[in-house]
């Protein structure tokens, strides 16, 4: 893991803030508690900001102004959709007037039209299937899409995040129907496009001629996975998918470099990721915490335990700060 050095708060080190969306600044089309602030803050010092979603059911104008309604004041060019950045790739890979079965929501049909391929609805006609995700994809989609690709059909995934965030928790992605789709043709995708894959990522930077971004999000299998492949620093928060057990158990690909427990841990002072506030022991065969402070913190001390031990132990806690603390984090 790497770490931002010099003085200063944590975002001060870099020259772009790379967001991730749905879990980090929004749930569905709520505002996150203190996310338009901490956007604020950073529009007041200068510090640019990009946003990079594997969600493909919206255009990068819808998702400015959902943004922008939300108080969070945003434009289209600083948008990147996986829905968008396929259709690019898919552009550059197959004729004008390929016939494209489209799995998904409108705004990835749209985006299929805009580079000059041509949505098709029989799948007999396809020469390829694009694959994103849309809460209104039936099984009878799903179906046509098999048959396009057991006939020839090459298949162009925008992303496979299983799950996506809501308030009622943790809902299937389209990680989950491509699964399904894999099951049933005994193959995976031709092509991923979305996050883990760098590609969102590094044009995001190359477009604003970014050299130290850090990409903020709040999966390890996406976010972090994915800023890790591009060689970028990362902050998770713990308001959208990954908890503190998933951390807890994270593989070092999936290893962010802070933690915080919202897009607040931007402006904590810069500092090392296991900070003395907290101390760790072993204990009979658990791992005792002990200590005051962030939470976070807390957490990043248990990590820096676990992943050097390579297993995560039972957690006991020493003390009411410390029994607060896992309480929160869900490690009780």
């Amino acid at each position: 893991m790497s770490a931002a050095g010099g003085a200063g708060d944590l975002v001060g080190q870099y020259d772009l803030v790379i967001f991730d969306l749905d879990g980090v600044l929004y749930l569905v089309d709520q505002v996150i508690p203190g996310a338009a602030e901490a956007c604020a803050k950073l529009r007041e010092r200068g510090i640019p900001s990009a946003y990079a979603t594997n969600n493909a059911s919206r255009l990068p104008g819808d998702v400015a102004a959902l943004l922008t309604r939300l108080g969070i004041p945003a434009e289209a060019r600083e948008v990147v959709t996986s829905a968008h950045a396929t259709a690019l790739l898919m552009a550059e890979r197959f004729e004008a007037g390929t016939p494209v079965l489209v799995l998904g929501a409108p705004a990835l049909r749209e985006e299929v039209v805009s580079v000059g391929l041509t949505p098709v609805t029989e799948a007999e006609q396809a020469r390829v299937v694009v694959q994103g995700y849309g809460p209104d994809v039936r099984m009878r989609d799903l179906a046509d899409a098999a048959v396009a690709i057991r006939g020839g059909a090459a298949w162009i995934a925008t992303n496979a995040d299983r799950t996506l965030p809501s308030p009622r928790g943790p809902v299937p992605g389209n990680g989950s129907l491509v699964a399904a789709m894999a099951t049933a043709l005994g193959r995976q995708p031709d092509t991923i496009v979305g996050k883990p894959d760098p590609v969102l990522f590094l044009e995001a930077a190359r477009e604003r001629g970014a050299k130290r971004p850090i990409v903020v999000g709040d999966r390890l299998d996406t976010d972090i996975e994915g800023a890790n492949r591009s060689g970028m620093d990362s902050l998770l928060v713990l308001t959208g998918v990954s908890g503190a057990a998933e951390l807890l158990a994270a593989p070092a690909a999936r290893r962010p470099t802070f933690v915080a427990e919202d897009l607040g841990g931007l402006f904590q002072p810069a500092h090392a990721v296991l900070t003395p506030k907290w101390h760790v022991n072993e204990l009979d065969g658990r791992w005792e915490l002990s200590g005051d402070g962030r939470r976070a913190d807390a957490l990043m001390a248990l990590c820096q335990l676990a992943w050097a031990a390579g297993e995560v132990r039972p957690i006991a806690a020493a003390g009411e700060a410390a029994q607060a603390a896992l309480d929160w984090l869900k490690l009780a």
